[in-house]
């Protein structure tokens, strides 16, 4: 259940705090009761983000389980799972930040996004669970995609697993062909697309520099100048 919930989130150290965990032996705790009082959940997170929690019944001071046990039905257990995952979901949503991509650079891009154009990601295919589109909200228009590629679709005899993303320069796209980090568009028309590679070869602002220029070019006449 933790490990679903927190899978595409990352810890924020101040909003941890701010929202009542303590520091104790290297580790953020926090606890709450449910069921009227009658059991308490103790939620601990490990600075990397990792949560783990327990739940006691107050009443014999004993660890309940059965809440982890799949066999196991009924309403009473139900209820337990359901107050434990409201606590999780309510952690998840105020002391994480969301993580929609593998590595930081790319999350970094996404929240540089979100800022300035009001856009989150769109996870549109189950087959590739981790392509993220960027539709702008005026045109309904594509400008962006992040991909998660071998190296190799990129720059052949090259391996390892790489996030790209994809954007529209049309014009441009001759011009910025010639600069460091900067391919033909992976699996778009590469008239008109371009891949950058996610990683330091580019700062995030040269990147959006890109960004910027296909979220114009998607615009139309629509979006305001």
């Amino acid at each position: 259940m933790e490990e679903e919930i927190f899978k595409k989130r990352q810890l924020n150290l101040e909003k941890i705090v701010n929202f009542g965990f303590i520091l104790e032996d290297n580790q953020y705790k926090y606890s709450k009761k449910i069921m009227d009082g009658s059991f308490r959940v103790d939620i601990v997170i490990s600075k990397e983000g990792k949560v783990s929690g327990e739940i006691y019944d107050l009443e014999t001071d004993d660890q309940y389980t059965n809440f982890r046990l799949e066999n196991i039905e009924g309403d009473f257990v139900n209820r337990v799972k359901n107050e434990y995952k409201t606590i999780l979901i309510d952690i998840a949503n105020n002391c994480f930040d969301e993580k929609y991509f593998l590595f930081e650079k790319s999350n970094r891009i996404v929240k540089e996004i979100n800022e300035k154009y009001k856009v989150r990601p769109e996870f549109l295919w189950e087959k590739f669970p981790n392509y993220g589109v960027f539709r702008n909200n005026n045109s309904n228009k594509w400008f962006a995609i992040i991909m998660n590629v071998d190296k190799s679709k990129i720059i052949p005899l090259e391996k390892g697993e790489i996030e790209i993303v994809n954007v529209k320069l049309d014009d441009l796209v001759d011009e910025y062909l010639k600069k460091k980090n900067i391919y033909p568009g992976y699996h778009f028309n590469k008239k008109n697309w371009v891949s950058i590679i996610l990683d330091d070869a580019l700062t995030d602002q040269e990147i959006m520099t890109l960004i910027d220029i296909s979220y114009n070019l998607s615009c139309g006449k629509i979006c305001e100048k």
